[in-house]
């Protein structure tokens, strides 16, 4: 026997589609733009001006060498990151990542200010994610310390 659809069942499932259609709607065009951080280099960020100012974004690059200052007493880090073509000026509070270093790709979560300085909430450490398992007479602890100096290069 078939069912017979009832013009209140139609226009209920009609409503339910409508909204759950404009629930969608909303999140991909007005929700989400807010919550979104976009990743940059220092020349894609220099290149946007005073719109970077004040935004949340990711910048990504190298940590110029001797460019690092860490006060330790303060938890004030700072130093310079670089696309290899322009560089910013990165100030954080707070520890480093145990392999931070000079050379060693970063990506660093925060605001530019309007000094030119992008004032970083969150600091990561890029590093290779290759592993390689000891080869016999070597232990893990040697070759994790030449995977860690090969990141850097």
């Amino acid at each position: 026997m078939l069912k017979k659809r009832t013009p209140r069942k139609l226009a209920a499932k009609i409503v339910a589609a409508v909204i759950i259609l404009a629930a969608f709607g909303y999140l991909m065009y007005g929700g989400i733009g807010g919550n979104l951080v976009y990743f940059l280099t220092p020349g894609e960020l220099l290149a946007k001006g005073p719109s970077a100012i004040d935004v949340p974004v990711r910048l990504g690059g190298q940590i110029v060498p001797g460019s690092v200052t860490w006060n330790a007493e303060k938890l004030d880090l700072r130093f310079r990151v670089t696309d290899g073509a322009k560089e910013v000026a990165v100030h954080e509070t707070g520890a480093p990542p145990q392999m931070f270093r000079p050379g060693i790709g970063v990506v660093v979560e925060g605001r530019f200010a309007r000094d030119g300085t992008f004032e970083a909430t969150n600091l990561m450490v890029r590093h290779s994610n290759e592993y390689r398992a000891p080869t016999p007479g070597h232990s893990a602890k040697e070759a994790y310390k030449s995977l860690i100096k090969g990141a850097g290069t």
